[in-house]
């Protein structure tokens, strides 16, 4: 193997300990874009920021995600605003790709991501190149990029990355805005020869608001769409800021005599697993099982995490300036990078210790059966209700510990953060409580 394979090669996934490191760890380079899409995060500028990180706090950074984890560091993507509008963004390509990261990252589709940009990332050490696709039409697409031509770019720059020999990820958001086009999404995501879909649900922060919010009902109607396209399609599936996806695939699971394996695929920790899934000298059990919605892609050396990933839980991000965040959804200052490790930060900042504590959540998350396995979205939790412990806002299902209560809607704001155990029997409590 040589020693290029080896930097990008998968790490084992049992050894990501949440609590020290994260799967994934997302850097806004730069907030400079020449779109002006409605749901932007980011609220992008035209311009880029003086304040950036400089190329040296860049190259620190870098250094400092790899040392999470001698054996597991965590996948880290560049995005935007515009990474292409950085100067230095194929310098950090190649300088992570050096050190051992496996380097994603997530460019718009504008006339700057040429061909040629693309074989030079290509070049520097990407491995993957995720791009939005929003629509299933150049109207819907264009309207939510609020950029004629928008379309067009991102199918070009689709083919042109998977002709320099790139695989390829989507980021669909799902809003209001295509939610009667998701149909036709799903068709066209089975023509596009990608890896992974990652369908982001849009939480009411930057220039998202909650008009544009689908409700819980549609919710439901979309994740489990995305659960019948996925358990067909050759790509993986993946969602953002819908975690309770992965109780929809749990249920689909269960129902179809799956439930034991689909549990082993998204609850392994460190040091769990059975001895054929830990064995050395030959690729583990969990590598060869048929591959399933939230598990484990066989696509490219990036891999996907053996665990949910959450706000705070195996993921965390840093803005163009140097702040830390649970994510890029959820707004919560954790510290900045130019003053303090990403490593300190990430394990002891005390609100993402608070959240990768699901003993903690509020509503009815706290007593959910899928509460490990999902956690609700914990940025959509602070956009709605302002305390990022709330209960999901946008999920139907209620625990089969509170089925017996009547009367009460559990998605009401103050049932969102309210303590439910004195809705529970004693016997339930003790199930839910975290042990001592």
């Amino acid at each position: 193997m040589s020693d290029t394979a080896e930097r990008r090669s998968k790490p084992n996934f049992f050894d990501i300990d949440f609590e020290k490191a994260p799967f994934i760890a997302i850097w806004e380079v730069t907030r400079a874009c020449d779109l002006r899409c409605v749901h932007c995060r980011a609220e992008a500028i035209p311009n880029r920021d003086p304040e950036e990180l400089t190329k040296e706090q860049g190259f620190k950074l870098i250094d400092e995600l790899r040392a999470f984890s001698e054996t597991a560091p965590p996948l880290f993507v560049l995005t935007g605003g515009d990474p292409i509008k950085s100067p230095y963004t194929m310098e950090y390509i190649k300088y992570a790709d050096s050190v051992g990261l496996r380097v994603a990252v997530t460019p718009s589709a504008t006339g700057l991501l040429t061909r040629e940009a693309i074989h030079e990332m290509k070049e520097n050490g990407l491995t993957r190149m995720a791009i939005s696709l929003d629509g299933s039409t150049a109207e819907i697409h264009d309207n939510f990029r609020r950029q004629p031509g928008s379309y067009d770019h991102t199918i070009r720059a689709i083919k042109d990355a998977q002709a320099e020999g790139l695989t390829v990820q989507i980021n669909t958001t799902i809003s209001r805005w295509n939610m009667n086009d998701i149909d036709n999404l799903c068709a066209l995501m089975q023509k596009l020869g990608l890896t992974l879909w990652a369908a982001f649900f849009l939480v009411p922060t930057g220039r998202g608001e909650e008009k544009d919010e689908i409700s819980p009902e549609e919710y439901e109607v979309a994740l489990n769409k995305l659960y019948e396209t996925a358990r067909k399609a050759d790509f993986d599936l993946k969602t953002t800021a819908a975690p309770h996806y992965r109780r929809v695939v749990l249920q689909h699971q269960r129902a179809e005599g799956k439930s034991g394996d689909s549990s082993r695929y998204m609850r392994p920790r460190s040091g769990e697993g059975s001895p054929e899934d830990r064995k050395e000298g030959g690729p583990p059990a969990w590598v060869l099982r048929d591959m399933k919605p939230g598990g484990w892609s066989r696509g490219d050396s990036i891999g996907r995490a053996a665990r949910g990933v959450n706000d705070g839980n195996g993921f965390i991000f840093i803005d163009h300036v140097g702040e830390v965040y649970p994510s890029g959804f959820l707004p919560l200052k954790c510290g900045n990078v130019k003053k303090q490790s990403i490593i300190d930060i990430y394990r002891n900042n005390p609100h993402l210790k608070k959240m990768r504590d699901f003993s903690q959540l509020k509503g009815k998350c706290w007593a959910c059966d899928y509460r490990d396995v999902c956690g609700g979205a914990r940025s959509r939790a602070f956009a709605v209700t302002g305390d990022y412990m709330a209960s999901e806002s946008y999920c139907t299902y209620v625990p089969p510990a509170l089925a017996h209560v009547q009367g009460v809607d559990w998605l009401a704001p103050d049932m969102l953060i309210k303590d439910v155990r004195e809705y529970l029997k004693p016997e339930d409590i003790k199930q839910f409580e975290k042990p001592a």
